[in-house]
């Protein structure tokens, strides 16, 4: 679309503000009065209104509270003669950005037009970018410049404001329900419940009961009525994380609590209405998975009304060094009382990096380098301190380090150790499913880990 809408009754003086901005890089859109200029605004979309205060058909005035009222966040640059400045100033107070005295200096308009687009800019992202009013609750705030970053926010803005329910796909740790509160925080919605459901972390037998609740006596252990996660969440949002590890006995009744916007509870009589909107997410291809049988196809299409893909850190370019900083901005306020920096051979560092488990894993490194590192400007070697450490070297009968076979041992010491514990950890955790014959409960117990961290370790490695 055209950046910028000039409005001006000169021809000659609109003629060599156009050439002006275009030659700065600008689309313009050209009217001669405020009624065009009214009509115009209200056909399109425009970035910033650069106006005249007097000309026929109206004034600037008008030509200003036609495009408050389309965006109220769009700037308007009003330009004024001597004798008007007070109009000028009227107009400032009404909400335009800032005047400009004729004759127009050419060099100060493309300055004042650079600094109102940043503005405005800032003021767009801060809708999805806002500080969190609460690390765990709050809005969440997703950094970054990238292309592909910025598409799925707008996407997300584009969606949020209307009832449909969104699937998000990406890999483990892109910051998956970010977005779906961001989704959530963006809605008619927003005052109502946000109830995040894991659905890898719940163990089958009691998911049903966790999702749709149950009767006092349903089942040996129910010794109260309990509402599930959806009556919990009524009137707001319900974030159904890794969706695709839901049973499939399980996925016929969300089916069905999708289309008729009722649950039944486990033992239960009647039915039980709840109005939530749904948002999901994944790691998998749900498609392939559907027409593999082992998601319902159904299912898929129903929580696949707007997907949104959520971009692997690896394609999102210097985003790295936005979300590193802002890492050692935040750990070293928290761990050490200020904030803490980053050197060029540690951002270089950074970048370099494959980040397999995303902007999870960048977060971890840089908490651990907060904790680890001496001061807190940080440097390469602190970042090194905060990597996964070496396995101890085995020795031959010759007293000779043995290679590790299958592992890639190029690059830096920190690199190459990351890649042997990534190696071991997978063979570990393959042997502890085998000897527990695929029983995650035994494999996480015999392993010494959390059922929910051998879960995402499992999604990690692809076993």
């Amino acid at each position: 679309m055209p950046d910028i809408l000039l409005v001006e009754d000169k021809e000659s003086l609109r003629r060599v503000l156009r050439l002006t901005l275009e030659h700065a890089g600008y689309g313009v859109t050209e009217c001669a009065d405020a009624a065009s200029a009214a009509a115009e605004i209200a056909r399109a979309p425009y970035r910033l209104v650069l106006t005249d205060l007097r000309m026929p058909n109206g004034t600037g005035l008008d030509v200003l509270r036609a495009a408050r009222a389309a965006d109220p966040d769009v700037p308007v640059v009003v330009m004024t003669a001597y004798g008007s400045i007070d109009e000028a100033v009227q107009a400032m107070k009404d909400g335009a950005h800032d005047f400009l005295q004729k004759p127009v200096d050419s060099n100060h308009l493309i300055l004042l037009i650079q600094r109102a687009l940043e503005q405005s800019r800032l003021r767009t992202e801060n809708v999805l970018l806002r500080e969190e009013w609460s690390r765990r609750y709050g809005f969440p705030r997703i950094i970054g410049e990238s292309d592909a970053i910025k598409r799925a926010v707008s996407e997300t803005q584009r969606v949020a404001t209307t009832e449909a329910t969104v699937l998000l796909l990406g890999e483990s740790g892109t910051g998956k329900e970010l977005f779906a509160r961001a989704v959530h925080h963006l809605s008619p919605r927003r005052d109502q419940p946000f109830v995040a459901i894991n659905c890898a972390a719940i163990p089958e037998t009691l998911i049903e009961s966790e999702l749709f609740g149950h009767e006092r006596g349903a089942f040996t252990g129910a010794n109260e009525r309990r509402p599930g996660k959806f009556e919990l969440a009524s009137g707001g949002t319900v974030f159904l994380d890794e969706i695709g590890e839901l049973p499939l006995a399980v996925q016929g009744k969300l089916l069905r609590v999708i289309e008729e916007k009722t649950v039944d509870r486990i033992g239960g009589r009647v039915t039980v209405p709840v109005d939530v909107r749904i948002v999901a997410a994944t790691n998998r291809d749900l498609k392939t998975a559907a027409e593999a049988g082992e998601f319902r196809l159904d299912l898929y299409f129903r929580l696949a009304v707007f997907p949104v893909e959520i971009p692997p850190l690896r394609e999102r370019g210097d985003d790295v060094t936005l979300l590193a900083r802002h890492f050692a901005a935040q750990f070293g306020r928290e761990l050490r009382g200020r904030e803490a920096t980053l050197s060029d051979d540690a951002l270089a560092l950074l970048r370099s990096r494959p980040w397999r488990g995303n902007v999870r894993e960048l977060e971890n490194a840089i908490e651990r380098a907060c904790i680890l590192a001496d001061t807190l400007a940080l440097e390469a070697r602190d970042l090194a301190l905060g990597a996964s450490p070496p396995l101890p070297p085995s020795r031959a009968a010759g007293g000779e380090i043995d290679s590790l076979p299958g592992v890639d041992l190029s690059g830096t010491l920190s690199e190459a150790a990351d890649r042997a514990v990534r190696a071991v950890e997978r063979r570990k955790i393959a042997e502890a499913l085998r000897d527990a014959e695929g029983n995650k409960t035994r494999a996480a117990e015999a392993l010494g880990v959390s059922y929910k961290t051998l879960l995402t370790k499992i999604k990690d490695y692809q076993l």
